[in-house]
């Protein structure tokens, strides 16, 4: 990479953006955030919890607040986005602003929904069955598709190979 900037890493849940932008921090021996990681330390609740107990609404302007302090007052390179940050125009055009390159990780709702449902326990308020999931995985990919960079995933791609291939591309 020839600047040093932002990499945000967008998709769907379970689309592996928190794991890929880990490993693609490491490869870049540079820091690494994760939104939904830094809110839950922030506001002593998470994601899920603002959602079922104040609204997807108040959740959304919490999110964006905490996507410009990190955008503005942290040395974090590689960045994990929630799965509906991206799908924010503000939120786009914040990222823009900041010179970010925006990367998403592409993958089919059968993957996503089979790490979803692997995932036991985890509260997802917006997307509580595999119909509404599916639903929501449509109606984001529009806005996914605004993303600088594209990287399509598949069941048979290891970590290492999807951080090879944002590297290749970047």
């Amino acid at each position: 990479m020839k600047e040093r900037r932002h990499m945000i890493i967008v998709g769907f849940m379970g689309s592996g953006k928190t794991t890929i932008a880990k490993a693609l921090a490491r490869q870049l021996a540079c820091d690494f955030i994760d939104l939904d990681s830094f809110i839950t330390e922030r506001e002593g609740r998470s994601p899920a919890q603002i959602i079922e107990q104040d609204s997807e609404p108040t959740f959304r302007q919490i999110e964006a607040r905490a996507l410009h302090d990190v955008l503005e007052k942290n040395d974090a390179r590689v960045i994990a986005l929630g799965g509906g940050t991206w799908t924010i125009a503000e939120n786009r055009a914040l990222i823009a602003q900041n010179n970010c390159l925006s990367i998403w990780l592409d993958v089919p709702f059968e993957l996503c929904w089979q790490r979803i449902s692997a995932g036991g326990n985890a509260i997802r308020p917006l997307a509580p069955n595999q119909n509404s999931a599916n639903e929501l995985y449509e109606s984001r990919r529009t806005s996914y598709g605004f993303a600088n960079k594209r990287i399509p995933v598949t069941s048979g791609d290891s970590i290492e190979t999807i951080v090879q291939e944002i590297l290749k591309q970047t």
